[in-house]
């Protein structure tokens, strides 16, 4: 039935390969002035539906079949020609640590077979029962050999550059259109002759790189937007045609690719599509493979047990001799399952049975020496064992920080010599920082570096914001790394299920800001009814929900209109908490201070935004916004808000500065304070917005300064001085330049004294409320 089906569905031209058998039989009267004398070179097995056909030809031309004497000939009535008798050596079997390791001791091998003139490249095989495991191993590290390396059985299509760009594209269609995956396609893409050849060239460029940009209507605004500021842009409004088509996902399979993909990239991208359904294309390109770029012929091989047995080569090392992977099990067929057809029947030649057999040829025809290699551990990490076909041969255990006779490429000849590699720049560092985190007093490699260091100075000099003024007295390592030398933690490729807690807080801080400004100054937030209150906020949620995914990541379209809803919930619950009795009393959200003085503002704001705060009694300067500002009629009193979207803890009362991490309240209270005219009074409140809504007063503004003054000063100047080591915050799970960190927790223990010592005058304030 099957058969059948397959039969009918093949194109014009093709024919199953029994009916070309039984075609062939039928015309074997020709065979003698068509075909003449027949040789079958080296194959270890015929299929049984070709093997009446070569009994055919045997009775009317004559056949003669060169063969191992591990081959499979006892149905043959040809002439069979046996390979002669040689000595060989004795194969020698060694261990490594993993695949990887293989393949670096088999390069090493086949160089030392070159190099000493035991051995053409020609005379020269690596070979495995299968390849997969070890294919991209090579292809990463054979270029650097200094040898060709030919792979008969193809090059996978992925390791290859045009592979990569019909990955991108696949990628796209199938998982969805957005800003990262469209990236990469372009610049794969480009100078491909494709439709994005003809858009202006910093078109991508003027987008918004966080933005995830998931919908045609999303790319056609965030465009039109940078068109509006550049005139030059305007013709990536072209894109716009093949964003639509790659939006359609993968049932534009066949119209996308001639768009963006051209030569052997379309090629490829075609004959994945051919071989299987669009749906599966993944699966397609992931086991297509194209040709390789060196010549069998003049070249050493890595191939299939199977294909060498056809050639055999007099130097040979077969690689993956384990208990799984040679002889390799045989599995269920995924169409015709044992349940339904015992495998015993359908599969004439095992595959455990012709990795015997290809072993056995290979090795036997190995007159230079036949070397057996295994790894201890899979890829994966998991130990293996030994391949019951070397039969208990002595094994060689070949370590991988081991001296190699010969060097495979110049970083291994390197780490061969180490007195030649303690002469580069980079080893040495490299050695120096391992040694130095392995001791326990404090090094240049633990926050050490030169007092008075300009990068440094630049970054205590630049006008910090609540956020770095946090880093700074918490984690001043953390700040160094992230203001002094720019390091920043990568952004997630794609597309999150939900938003990071900062975001949504500047989410929520938003929706505030938008409604109050809505509300201002007519009728004034203070005079403003509930149902006023609310229907601003419904119009602030609408833009938002339209404008943030060009801005930023965004969830998927469902899950982003949840959010938005729930930050909307707590907006209202502090929008609806006034507590104003002046009913001319202005109110403010987001109110700026300290920006550059390039900063727009479109709204009345009660002060200059361009004027920076300073700290008193320190060399700081501060600026940022203000969650929201109550200004009474009379400008005698003000009150600032910080909105928390987190629950309050137990203690909220009792929070002054929490060792750093609350500083937002006073530092408002202190912007107020120095950029109102006058001296108006200033309560400073906390305001916890979800679950019940709660208010916590600052009782003493002044003496949270004063705390804050010398908390910074003391950090100032730990970091003028080039010495800053790891801080309360380093280690928490929650820092996000953790990452940076020894990943081992060795580290933080053998450090611990040396940072008390030098944290002794800091660490005071982490413990203060």
């Amino acid at each position: 039935m099957i058969e059948d089906r397959v039969r009918r569905e093949l194109p014009l031209a093709t024919a199953l390969p029994i009916d070309l058998r039984d075609e062939a039989l039928s015309k074997m009267r020709h065979a003698a002035r068509t075909i003449g004398p027949l040789t079958v070179d080296r194959l270890s097995w015929i299929a049984p539906l070709w093997r009446p056909l070569i009994d055919a030809l045997a009775k009317e031309v004559s056949v003669e079949w060169i063969a191992s004497p591990h081959a499979e000939t006892a149905w043959f009535a040809g002439r069979i020609v046996r390979p002669p008798e040689v000595d060989r050596p004795a194969p020698a079997a060694v261990s490594c640590a993993d695949p990887h390791h293989e393949v670096i001791e088999s390069l090493r091998w086949a160089r030392l077979l070159i190099a000493s003139g035991i051995a053409r490249p020609d005379q020269i095989a690596i070979v495995s029962a299968g390849t997969t495991p070890w294919d991209d191993h090579f292809r990463a590290l054979a270029p650097d050999a200094g040898f060709g390396l030919a792979f008969p059985h193809g090059i996978p299509a992925l390791s290859t550059r045009d592979g990569q760009r019909c990955a991108a594209l696949a990628d796209v269609l199938q998982h969805g259109l957005n800003q990262q995956r469209l990236r990469r396609l372009v610049s794969l893409c480009l100078g491909e002759r494709g439709a994005f050849e003809s858009l202006p060239a910093n078109w991508l460029a003027s987008l918004p790189r966080g933005a995830t940009l998931s919908r045609p209507e999303e790319w056609r605004r965030a465009i039109s937007a940078a068109a509006a500021n550049d005139a030059s842009l305007e013709g990536g409004l072209g894109a716009l045609p093949i964003v639509d088509i790659l939006a359609r996902g993968i049932s534009a399979a066949a119209e996308a690719a001639p768009l963006v993909l051209h030569g052997r990239a379309l090629q490829l991208w075609q004959s994945a599509l051919r071989s299987a359904p669009p749906e599966a294309i993944e699966l397609s390109l992931r086991s297509s493979r194209i040709e390789s770029d060196h010549d069998a012929a003049d070249s050493v091989v890595w191939c299939s047990a199977r294909e060498l047995a056809t050639a055999p080569r007099p130097h040979v090392r077969l690689l993956g001799l384990t208990d799984r992977h040679w002889p390799r099990r045989q599995g269920n067929d995924s169409i015709v399952p044992d349940h339904v057809l015992s495998s015993a029947i359908l599969d004439l030649d095992p595959v455990a049975e012709a990795d015997r057999r290809h072993f056995r040829i290979v090795v036997e025809a190995a007159t230079g020496g036949a070397v057996l290699s295994r790894g201890r551990r899979s890829a994966q990490g998991s130990r293996v064992g030994r391949s019951p076909l070397p039969e208990g041969r002595p094994e060689e255990q070949l370590s991988r920080a081991r001296v190699p006779e010969h060097a495979w490429n110049e970083a291994d000849r390197i780490m061969a010599r180490p007195q030649d590699a303690a002469q580069l720049d980079r080893v040495r560092s490299a050695d120096a920082c391992w040694r130095d985190w392995h001791l326990e007093r404090f090094t240049p490699h633990d926050g050490k570096f030169d007092a008075e260091h300009p990068v440094v100075v630049r970054s205590i000099e630049r006008v910090q914001s609540a956020t770095s003024l946090r880093r700074m007295l918490r984690d001043p390592l953390g700040f160094v790394w992230r203001y002094a030398l720019g390091w920043n933690a990568p952004r997630d490729r794609e597309q999150p299920l939900t938003i990071a807690p900062d975001e949504f807080g500047k989410l929520v801080h938003e929706l505030l800001r938008r409604a109050v400004d809505a509300l201002e100054p007519n009728p004034g937030y203070a005079r403003a009814s509930d149902a006023e209150i609310e229907t601003a906020l419904a119009d602030a949620s609408s833009v938002v929900r339209d404008a943030w995914p060009l801005l930023g990541q965004t969830p998927p379209a469902l899950l982003w209109r949840n959010t938005v809803d729930f930050a909307a919930s707590l907006a209202l619950a502090g929008l609806l908490r006034k507590e104003i009795a002046d009913a001319g009393t202005r109110s403010w959200t987001e109110v700026p201070f300290g920006q550059p003085n390039t900063v727009a503002t479109e709204r009345q704001l009660p002060w200059d935004p361009t004027i920076p705060v300073a700290i008193p009694g320190t060399t700081v300067t501060l600026g940022g916004s203000i969650d929201r500002l109550d200004l009474n009629s009379s400008g005698t009193a003000v009150r600032v808000w910080d909105y928390k979207t987190g629950e309050a803890p137990r203690n909220a009362g009792r929070i002054v500065i929490e060792g750093g991490s609350e500083l937002q309240r006073a530092l408002y209270g202190l912007a107020c304070r120095q950029l109102l005219d006058g001296e108006p009074t200033v309560v400073a409140r906390l305001l916890y917005l979800r679950g019940d809504t709660l208010a916590v007063r600052l009782s003493d503004l002044d003496a949270a300064v004063e705390q804050i003054a010398a908390f910074v000063n003391v950090a100032v100047s730990m970091m003028r001085k080039g010495v800053v080591t790891s801080g309360r915050l380093s280690f928490d799970r929650s820092n996000e330049l953790r990452l940076a960190m020894p990943a081992s927790p060795g580290y933080e223990r053998r450090k611990l004294a040396a940072s008390n010592e030098i944290n002794a005058a800091i660490s005071r304030y982490w413990s203060t409320p």
